[in-house]
């Protein structure tokens, strides 16, 4: 546990400075501003990448959805909890940094601006705060030794995060009418809807499969505090879902005014 919180917290932070160190090599006509917002997206898939594969290898090694066990399941929370505590404070620069840009006079790490990124920001805030508050203690505690196979889907969830930082990353570079830009959005779609809408319905039958049951007993079956994590999780996912849905509508829909907003 200490070694892994230690490793990580190292990892992330200097994955993000050497990225900017590099872009600042690589391009070194771009603003501070840009090389932040590229690091942080780059690191963002790293992250993404990593717990995808440590979701796919538990789910793959637990046939019983209930008692198996995997050490990656317990282990890479403890990743994740560094990452997300860094990720925040990355979100802020990133804040900071556009509204320097829109003319905003606000220091560095004052009141102010921190209220204001948390103005802005406050879903994608309480979703990191609530999976350091309240899921790591479920995950690592609550739920004793049960449940690796439902761990190892949550993380499996982070699939469509790659996807999302390259078509921040293609509007960035001024290539949001490529092609890679629209099969990129239609990969968006999909990976979203499958890694983090279709997922929960999945491990309700995963369930109801493992112990014999109809899936709508499934809610009545399980602990209470299972279906209030998945229930906080999937709601912000829906609204997000019908975000990319907007946004696909312009991208494949609309005029080319639209699709660079």
């Amino acid at each position: 546990m200490w070694r892994t919180l230690a490793l990580a917290s190292a990892f992330f932070p200097g994955l993000f400075v050497l990225c900017i160190r590099l872009l600042r090599w690589a391009a070194p006509g771009w603003s501070l501003k840009d090389r932040i917002l590229l690091s942080g997206r780059l690191v963002s898939t790293v992250q993404a990448t990593m717990a995808t594969a440590s979701g796919i290898t538990v789910v793959l090694n637990c046939k019983d959805v209930v008692y198996d066990r995997h050490w990656l399941a317990v282990e890479y929370i403890w990743v994740l909890v560094p990452y997300m505590t860094y990720d925040i404070y990355v979100m802020y620069l990133c804040h900071w940094h556009k509204s320097r840009d829109r003319g905003v006079a606000e220091k560095k790490h004052s009141l102010a601006s921190v209220r204001s990124f948390l103005l802005q920001e406050r879903l994608m805030v309480t979703h990191h705060l609530f999976i350091l508050v309240v899921l790591t203690p479920i995950t690592q505690h609550f739920r004793g030794e049960l449940g690796d196979f439902f761990v190892g889907c949550i993380f499996i969830a982070e699939l469509s995060t790659p996807f999302v930082s390259l078509g921040k990353i293609l509007m960035q570079l001024k290539m949001q009418d490529t092609l890679l830009h629209k099969v990129n959005g239609i990969l968006i779609l999909v990976t979203f809807f499958l890694c983090r809408i279709l997922l929960f319905p999945f491990m309700y039958a995963a369930y109801a499969r493992q112990v014999g049951i109809p899936i709508y007993m499934v809610p009545f079956r399980i602990p209470l505090h299972c279906n209030v994590a998945n229930a906080s999780l999937i709601a912000p996912q829906l609204y997000w879902f019908r975000l990319i849905c907007r946004k696909a509508a312009r991208l494949y829909g609309g005029s080319p005014a639209d699709k660079s907003r």
